[in-house]
């Protein structure tokens, strides 16, 4: 573990545990997440993993795998940390449809 890891609240520290489990190829809603955790909302998640995006003190947690319960990433970074998750996605074998949504039933994670 990184230094800096110490510094996020151990509710960060509990959502990150989390997302780490979550495999290459499959995703998870913030929602999800939040249910996992406990004691916590999806907005809750979507911070830890935004601390994430522009920090990156903690390199292990697989936050492109962690998109909105309609099936698309969120927008953030100003498009530019959209179109990087997408990438990330791609390229793990996640696939989107035309609207750039991805279908939970042959890419969700079930714990």
């Amino acid at each position: 573990m990184q230094e800096n890891q110490y510094k996020q609240p151990p509710l960060y520290q509990r959502i990150y545990a989390i997302v780490r489990q979550i495999p290459p190829g499959k995703v998870a809603s913030y929602g999800q997440v939040s249910r996992i955790v406990g004691g916590c909302t999806a907005r809750m998640v979507g911070y830890a993993m935004a601390a994430l995006g522009s920090t990156r003190d903690i390199p292990d947690v697989p936050w492109q795998r962690v998109i909105n319960s309609a099936g698309k990433i969120s927008p953030h970074g100003m498009g530019l940390g959209s179109a990087i998750q997408r990438q990330l996605l791609e390229e793990e074998g996640v696939e989107f449809n035309l609207a750039g949504i991805i279908d939970f039933d042959r890419f969700g994670w079930i714990p």
